[in-house]
């Protein structure tokens, strides 16, 4: 992430989220985020809870703190399902992600 579109994002409260229906469960999100991703025993990624939860509803979001958004980010640009979902809570646009405008 450049400089110029981190500093875009900081202030903004962000949330991710998983589509578990194209995540192929290779654990590179949980590599990068470990606070914020964890495979379950299924074998697909999911979203945590700040109190370290797994978040297993389909489309659970779970806020990004501003610490792990570069590793957050880096997760979303490279999972090979492009499954995971970074956007801004205020609007619901999505920033990073295969759905980012």
């Amino acid at each position: 992430m450049s400089v110029q579109q981190e500093a875009e994002v900081v202030g903004e409260a962000l949330e991710v989220w998983i589509d578990q229906d194209l995540c192929t469960g290779d654990g590179i999100c949980a590599q990068y985020a470990p606070e914020v991703f964890e495979l379950d025993i299924d074998g697909l990624a999911y979203v945590k809870s700040p109190q370290d939860e797994l978040l297993q509803d389909k489309g659970a979001t779970t806020p990004v703190p501003l610490p792990l958004l570069t590793d957050v980010i880096d997760s979303a640009k490279e999972c090979p399902g492009e499954c995971i979902h970074v956007r801004r809570v205020s609007d619901s646009a999505e920033i990073y992600g295969p759905d980012a405008g």
